[in-house]
């Protein structure tokens, strides 16, 4: 598969630093390539090999280093928005907002003619509306890792002087920020609490930035003494199974155990009942096969986690710690 998202938040990342032109021309010129053999090789399916997620990073990227994009690989954006197809992991916030800001960029560059731009314009302020109609009723939008994507499209845009969707979710995000664990969900996350979003990186006066980056020594969680008990739940709806629970067995693990370590303790206590695999991803291991069964984006399913009875959760199963007694659920869903 083409390193069409990984490339793309290294290269804005590497934006964000100030670094010397010279180094990551090429690395610009691969991404272009990953676009267009994103697409090529999946002509059939009529959709990106990746996912329209890496797609749209992969075209917000390219804005912020100041590149034209050609217009058909932004038509097919807009038309996959305006088809409603911008589906991913179950969730479809995330890729339309990082769909609307790339639309933003390309506008607000005056990378692209004047009609496509204000094409562009309507997309990403639609986008934006409809974001602040899928907020609950906690302030989140879609998930917690997709409200900060959300809200750099309301910053963005601009909506967020109007919006009152943009404090209920600044809110949601600070109740929450024990969730925002790893570097690349702290990168998503920082922009928004100061008032910023990707676009900005492609304004920057880099020599204007001072050299303020240090090294951080980060201390080891304390352990916490003890054990803890949880029911671990495996659950396979129809059209795939026949049977719904396939997996129901009380598990022991350490008292400070994530929902990944509860899952390896299940592994290492039934090696041939149990069995699991897992991506690396940059928010971290996702799961995408629990007893031989595999969650596929062709198939458009995922394995949703949730806590009993039926409550999905906002964390990913190395960030979230189950209490003593909890019932965990792993559950194959449609997206």
């Amino acid at each position: 598969l083409p390193h069409t998202g990984r490339l793309a938040l290294y290269l804005l990342g590497l934006r964000a630093t100030c670094p010397p032109p010279s180094p990551h021309r090429s690395l610009v010129t691969w991404l272009k390539y990953y676009l267009e053999e994103d697409w090529t090789g999946s002509r059939r399916h009529g959709r990106p090999l990746t996912s329209y997620y890496q797609y749209g990073l992969g075209v917000l990227a390219l804005c912020v280093h100041h590149k034209r994009v050609r217009e058909e690989v932004i038509r097919r954006l807009l038309t996959a928005q305006h088809h409603g197809r911008l589906g991913h992991g179950g969730n479809t916030v995330d890729t339309e907002a990082v769909v609307a800001l790339a639309f933003t960029c390309l506008e607000r560059r005056r990378l692209v003619g004047t009609e496509l731009a204000a094409e562009l314009r309507a997309a990403a302020h639609g986008a934006s509306k409809s974001m602040a109609e899928a907020q609950g009723p906690d302030g989140i939008i879609g998930n917690i890792y997709s409200t900060p994507w959300a809200l750099q499209v309301f910053l963005a845009t601009g909506a967020c002087q109007t919006e009152p969707a943009f404090g209920q979710a600044v809110a949601a995000l600070l109740e929450n920020l024990e969730a925002f664990g790893t570097a690349a969900t702290m990168a998503q996350v920082l922009p928004v609490l100061h008032g910023r979003s990707y676009l900005d990186i492609a304004s920057m006066h880099c020599q204007e930035e001072p050299d303020t980056l240090t090294a951080l020594d980060m201390e080891p969680l304390a352990e916490v003494p003890g054990n803890k008990t949880v029911q671990l739940v495996v659950e396979c709806p129809l059209p795939w199974c026949y049977e719904l629970r396939l997996y129901d067995r009380p598990v022991p693990a350490p008292a400070a155990a994530s929902f990944l370590d509860v899952l390896q303790a299940a592994a290492a206590l039934e090696p041939h009942d149990f069995k699991f695999h897992t991506q690396d991803t940059p928010q971290g291991p996702f799961l995408t096969q629990v007893l031989g069964l595999e969650a596929r984006q062709e198939k458009r399913n995922y394995w949703q986690l949730l806590t009993a009875p039926n409550t999905p959760l906002q964390m990913g199963i190395a960030d979230y710690r189950p209490q003593d007694g909890e019932t965990l659920i792993l559950r194959l869903s449609e997206w």
